[in-house]
């Protein structure tokens, strides 16, 4: 069964305004096949995977306490595995 991801309006009127590069279908992948995922402060989790279509760079997806709200995404570039 596919989980329904939600967007935080943070995430639709700020992240993909001033970063209009990320695809919510990125995000969604990222969070589904992490390379690396952990909980952050304020009941958030980040979590990062490549994209290929980013020439492999690594971004970073931070989500709401249920794991499905997306709240946030960047291209990670001090990520290191």
């Amino acid at each position: 069964m596919q989980t329904k991801y939600k967007f935080t309006e943070y995430f639709e009127k700020e992240v993909l305004r001033k970063r209009p590069l990320i695809k919510k279908k990125w995000c969604v992948q990222v969070v589904e096949n992490p390379i690396r995922s952990e909980p952050q402060e304020n009941n958030r989790y980040r979590f990062w995977g490549k994209i290929e279509e980013l020439e492999d760079k690594v971004l970073r997806v931070v989500t709401l306490e249920d794991k499905i709200t997306i709240h946030n995404a960047f291209p990670d570039r001090r990520f290191k595995q």
